[in-house]
């Protein structure tokens, strides 16, 4: 059984192309700016046998066809890799390409086999430098980037992303860094700039928590655009989204 928060089988936001979304429960980060803060906990979310995920994907398929993919989010879902498994493994028999959303934090063998059969991958890469990434996540990022080499290794599609926050994860120099570190990887489609938010502040409030960027605004057009013209020195396609 999979701890899923919720589903989206028309979604056209973030991702490529029209997909069906799961939304996967609990994570091992505790991401500043999460927007979605419900998400953390295990206990909270419903359960979901694969094979109800599966027949809920498939229904929708003849409505899009060759366009259809299915993207497992969350907040982490490799946390639940052993479930996913048998889930990609039917989806790929019915032609039904896999995506999977993920922070790249969690390594075992259910997560080695989980990526063979995943089609491609959405990476978080939070902060390149370690001790940033702990104040962004309280977690180090050494994990993240022996997994994106482990990608890289396999072959495998990706795209990475990085959340640009003013104060936390703007610093010029580390998007120099990104790009002398990751350019040269031939499994990277793309690198994609998003530019913080407040949407889940709310969110936050509502648990009783308190929000770590109470008064820190998005980034303005001029920052974005520097840390973009840096990384467009490095990858072949970079995008704000």
């Amino acid at each position: 059984m999979l701890k899923v928060h919720s589903v989206e089988s028309f979604w056209t936001h973030d991702w490529p192309w029209i997909r069906f979304v799961v939304f996967l429960q609990w994570c091992v980060f505790k991401c500043i700016y999460c927007e979605n803060a419900d998400t953390i906990p295990m206990e909270w979310g419903k359960e979901m046998s694969t094979d109800e995920l599966f027949e809920r994907v498939k229904k929708t398929v003849p409505y899009f066809g060759e366009t259809w993919w299915c993207t497992i989010s969350g907040w982490e879902p490799t946390l639940q890799a052993k479930e996913l498994i048998p889930l990609f493994k039917k989806l790929h028999e019915e032609g039904i390409n896999t995506c999977l959303d993920t922070n790249g934090w969690i390594w075992n063998d259910d997560v080695k086999e989980l990526v063979e059969h995943t089609d491609i991958f959405l990476l978080d890469i939070k902060h390149i430098d370690p001790e940033w990434h702990k104040k962004i996540t309280w977690q180090d990022n050494a994990p993240v980037l022996r997994f994106l080499d482990y990608l890289e290794s396999k072959g495998k599609r990706v795209w990475l992303r990085h959340v640009l926050v003013p104060g936390y994860s703007d610093q010029m120099k580390y998007f120099e860094e990104m790009g002398k570190r990751f350019g040269n990887y031939k499994c990277v489609e793309r690198m994609e700039i998003l530019p913080y938010h407040r949407l889940g502040e709310y969110k936050w409030k509502a648990l009783g928590w308190k929000y770590p960027l109470d008064g820190v605004l998005p980034p303005s057009n001029e920052v974005v655009d520097q840390a973009k013209k840096i990384l467009e020195k490095y990858f072949d396609k970079v995008m704000v989204r």
